[in-house]
């Protein structure tokens, strides 16, 4: 069950501003990187379904963070049907991010009332994500729909429309800053947060720095 409303992850979202998305075989792995997360600001976490058996490190990762990270957030991503979106309910996700827009996805987070975050690629399809529920539309991938420039013609028309940028974000301030001026919610981040040493271990200290850095960055420039 999750615990934490989708009110209170919608808030949280935009309070931190930094979304790390992050995947790893390995449940121990996976730890240490949410904890560097944690302790760089993070609130929300996204962990992806891209792997075998990523189900069973999920439930554990929710075990540790419900236990040791007191406030964090953590969700699944990478989910594309009702099926499995149930299963991560069931699990403790607290929100469920897909690179769609699905209906049955909608309908069992809705039922349950569990943040729903959908990937759209044009207004009609952020327009009907809303009129589906989701209180935070994910932009994927953000910088071949339009970038920047997309979210910021978006604003005309939709100024409600709570937009969540992936794929293409660095954690830069020039670049953190395209996206916030041009009006994002919050941004989810991947690779470019999760940082490794010369011998390809996960540099845990650096990716706790540049967490810091980020949120810093996304809350100076967040309208």
């Amino acid at each position: 069950m999750a615990q934490y409303s989708r009110i209170e992850v919608a808030v949280k979202a935009k309070e931190t501003g930094i979304v790390p998305v992050f995947y790893h075989q390995d449940s121990e792995t996976a730890k240490k990187v949410l904890k560097a997360c944690y302790e760089g600001g993070a609130r929300l976490f996204e962990f992806t379904n891209r792997g075998d058996f990523a189900h069973e490190i999920f439930a554990e990762l929710v075990k540790y963070a419900n236990k040791e990270l007191s406030g964090m957030m953590l969700g699944i991503g990478s989910v594309v049907d009702g099926a499995t979106t149930a299963l991560y309910i069931q699990l403790g996700a607290n929100f469920i991010v897909s690179p769609i827009l699905n209906e049955e996805m909608a309908r069992i987070c809705n039922r349950r009332k569990v943040s729903w975050m959908p990937g759209c690629g044009s207004l009609t399809e952020i327009s009907y994500a809303e009129e589906l529920g989701a209180e935070i539309v994910k932009i994927f991938p953000a910088t071949q729909v339009g970038g920047p420039d997309f979210i910021k013609a978006i604003a005309g028309p939709m100024k409600f429309t709570n937009i969540m940028p992936t794929g293409g974000v660095k954690p830069t301030e020039e670049n953190l800053k395209q996206w916030f001026e041009a009006g994002a919610y919050c941004v989810g981040m991947g690779s470019q947060l999760m940082l490794k040493k010369d011998n390809g271990e996960f540099d845990l200290t650096s990716i706790t720095k540049l967490m810091k850095e980020s949120v810093a960055i996304a809350r100076k420039y967040r309208k």
